[in-house]
């Protein structure tokens, strides 16, 4: 009898609530067998786990930023001039060999992401589902930058600083640089590459979870598992 005053109580919801906010604070903590807080909690959890699991582990692979063009570390913009300074002359090979090494310390990097986003994801309250449920389209991507943009950003940068010293990454630049520099009618570029490829890769992480997020909210083929469809049909 419970379960069917349950069922009813949620019907009712969907029926006469104005908007999805009432829906999602219209659902009992513990309901038997419909949606619970703890369901909800638990689905926007597996959509964030599928998000890491499938898109930011291609970052990891070689060529991870490299040949995904949404996400590929280009150089920055004062760089850029010597970028196309070196094909001018004849040193396109350097400058095609500089951005792979930046996006080789962006691939390392995004290795260590793992742990982190984990952790924020464990940490995901039945309020902070509901926000998410509720928000924008990327709204738990949203949830996890704010929730891992610091740490990560702490571990991704000594890594990075770390490979672009160690494939001579930073010795390139500098000598590209050095070359640009000595050319007619230039000025001076000295950028921070380290910082540059740590937002940069950071930016492609985020970039990746977001695209599966979507996905998800817009293509009930890209629901993995049956509460993810229960779930975002609250949204649909």
């Amino acid at each position: 009898m419970k379960k069917i005053i349950i069922l009813l109580t949620i019907a009712i919801s969907f029926n006469s609530c104005g908007s999805l906010n009432e829906i999602v604070n219209s659902i009992p903590s513990s309901s038997g067998g419909v949606l619970s807080q703890a369901d909800i909690g638990n689905g926007l959890r597996q959509a964030l786990d599928q998000g890491i699991d499938k898109e930011v582990s291609k970052l990891m692979a070689t060529d991870g930023f490299y040949r995904n063009e949404l996400v590929k570390i280009l150089l920055p913009e004062e760089l850029q001039k010597v970028d196309d300074g070196l094909r001018k002359i004849g040193l396109s090979s350097v400058a095609d060999e500089g951005l792979k090494l930046l996006n080789r310390a962006a691939e390392d990097a995004t290795k260590e992401a793992l742990p982190i986003f984990v952790d924020a994801v464990k940490g995901i309250s039945f309020n902070d589902a509901k926000q998410i449920l509720l928000g924008d389209q990327r709204a738990a991507t949203s949830y996890l930058e704010n929730a891992t943009q610091q740490a990560l950003y702490a571990k991704f940068s000594p890594i990075i600083n770390n490979k672009l010293g160690e494939v001579g990454a930073t010795e390139l630049w500098s000598g590209a640089i050095n070359k640009y520099n000595s050319l007619p009618l230039t000025s001076d570029v000295n950028p921070d590459l380290t910082d540059y490829v740590t937002q940069k890769a950071l930016e492609g992480v985020y970039k990746m979870i977001a695209q599966e997020e979507i996905e998800i909210r817009n293509k009930v083929s890209s629901r993995g598992t049956d509460l993810l469809q229960r779930v975002f049909a609250l949204q649909d």
